[in-house]
């Protein structure tokens, strides 16, 4: 006995029900509209019929399928000593209040041939048994049965994409590296911790291993360092302008702490035995005059190199790049006049001039870049 088959049983078991009308619900009539058959189909025969010339004008329909399962319960039933009868109603294409009531209508009409004291609904989905409770009033329900297809094309395709996937992560370098990589030097390194006893230590490695690692591939650090990094005329300029850019930006600290005033400087040590350089605003404003020119020309050294890259491959992107550079030279003047502020204690409104002149040059700048963008576009290729 199937599980649905022991659903029914149970279920008659508690009804007192012993003439039973096996109803298959088509609410939005493709019964009809497909196949041209009237409903409501009376009798065993009669859906079978029905049920082939649904399944002949659209196989993928899954009413056929509901047809075929309501007359299989109507043989269960049959064998099992009920007086039962199967029949097929349907409603209209739009569904609706129509629907409703066209169902209703035949199975009022199919009532007055066979009084049935209960009902076993099948439908093929929560659509059709909407219908549910407008039948309630006609018929008492002594169980509801839904059709499951066993194989759909939606389930092989999702189990296909889902093995396609597994096997990239298994077999392909690109995946597996991070997917199998990571996890394998986790676990790699926690049983050698748990196996040596260095427990914390070990847990500590692991996850700052986990956070690099999601770093990276966030980032895309990785596939950034594997272009840059080609040994191509362009990719060998970002790498190297970008390792320069990075030392000229840590020689940017060491130059803002060799400019602090040793008469100012607070002589409050901080724990880790570094100059408390927020002890004062002086002592900041001198730190950022001291940093500044350094650390512009590293990121000017990085920008300068994706600009050079870009020219040299022809791409369209230089011109976003020589925006990026216009951009970083207009606020140094705001960013230096605001260490003024902060050294000598000036008004904020000397920010106001440099501001504005930075402004005016950006907006000119990228009114004029973006005009030759435009002129350019249809001609030039936008990807690297």
């Amino acid at each position: 006995m199937s599980f649905k088959e022991g659903r029914i049983e149970r279920a008659l078991e508690s009804s007192s029900a012993n003439k039973l009308l096996v109803i298959c619900v088509d609410r939005d009539n493709d019964v009809g509209e497909k196949a041209g058959v009237l409903t409501p189909v009376v009798g065993r025969n009669a859906c079978i019929e029905a049920a082939q010339k649904l399944a002949l004008q659209d196989p993928e329909d899954a009413d056929a399928n509901s047809i075929f399962f309501a007359i299989k319960t109507y043989e269960d039933l049959a064998r099992k000593g009920y007086s039962a009868e199967v029949i097929v109603v349907a409603g209209v294409e739009g569904r609706g209040i129509q629907a409703d009531e066209k169902i209703v209508t035949e199975v009022r009409s199919v009532m007055q041939r066979f009084s049935a004291n209960g009902a076993v609904i099948v439908s093929d989905g929560e659509d059709d048994e909407s219908v549910i409770p407008v039948i309630q009033n006609v018929v008492p329900i002594v169980s509801v049965q839904r059709v499951v297809m066993k194989v759909s094309r939606s389930v092989e395709y999702s189990y296909a994409v889902f093995g396609k996937y597994l096997k990239m992560i298994a077999y392909d370098s690109k995946y597996s590296k991070f997917f199998l990589g990571v996890p394998g030097i986790l676990l790699l390194i926690g049983g050698i911790g748990t196996i040596s006893g260095y427990t914390e230590e070990i847990f500590a490695v692991l996850v700052s291993i986990l956070g690099g690692a999601f770093l990276v591939r966030a980032f895309d650090i990785d596939r950034a360092w594997s272009s840059w990094s080609k040994p191509t005329p362009a990719g060998l300029i970002r790498m190297f302008t970008m390792v320069a850019g990075i030392i000229i930006g840590l020689a940017s600290i060491l130059s803002g702490f060799s400019a602090i005033n040793t008469n100012i400087l607070d002589l409050n040590i901080l724990g880790s035995g570094v100059p408390n350089i927020f002890a004062d605003r002086a002592t900041l404003g001198q730190f950022v005059a001291g940093a500044m020119p350094f650390l512009w020309l590293g990121i000017g050294s990085v920008f300068g190199g994706i600009l050079l890259s870009h020219w040299l491959k022809g791409s369209i992107r230089q011109i976003t790049d020589v925006l990026r550079m216009i951009v970083l030279v207009s606020l140094y003047p705001t960013v230096y006049q605001f260490t003024n502020l902060l050294i000598r204690n000036e008004s904020p409104f000397t920010l106001i001039p440099p501001f504005l002149v930075g402004l005016a040059i950006t907006l000119i700048s990228a009114t004029f870049l973006f005009r030759k963008y435009r002129k350019k576009k249809g001609g030039e290729v936008l990807t690297e």
